[in-house]
């Protein structure tokens, strides 16, 4: 379980770093995507990292939830787009008050194991 769990961590670590040192600069336009899909990758990997430490750990669960919230998310930002309405701002609250959510029970489940 640790392992899956450090492997998650490091590779989230490895990825912004090189997020922050590759020189790409990004369109304005593609902001709204680009906001949701890094909320749903990071909402995907901090529910992989609860799952694990609760021993419920599914690799289908976590890649199909990985690509559905990614994909219901850039749907959002496109419908809304062409609405002219912020519907991305749904997935950004979703997105956030779950992993305000989930960063709560992994803590949790880390004070355990120390005491």
């Amino acid at each position: 379980m640790w392992l899956g769990i450090w492997l998650a961590v490091a590779g989230l670590v490895l990825g912004v770093l090189l997020g922050l040192n590759i020189p790409l600069v990004l369109p304005q336009v593609y902001a709204k995507y680009l906001s949701v899909a890094a909320l749903a990758a990071l909402d995907s990997v901090f529910g992989g990292i609860r799952a694990a430490m609760e021993d419920q750990f599914d690799n289908t669960v976590f890649i199909s939830g990985f690509f559905s919230n990614a994909l219901l998310a850039a749907g959002l930002a496109f419908i809304g787009e062409r609405l002219g309405i912020d519907l991305y701002l749904a997935a950004v609250v979703a997105f956030g008050v779950r992993l305000f959510q989930n960063l709560a029970i992994i803590r949790r489940h880390l004070f355990k194991k120390i005491k």
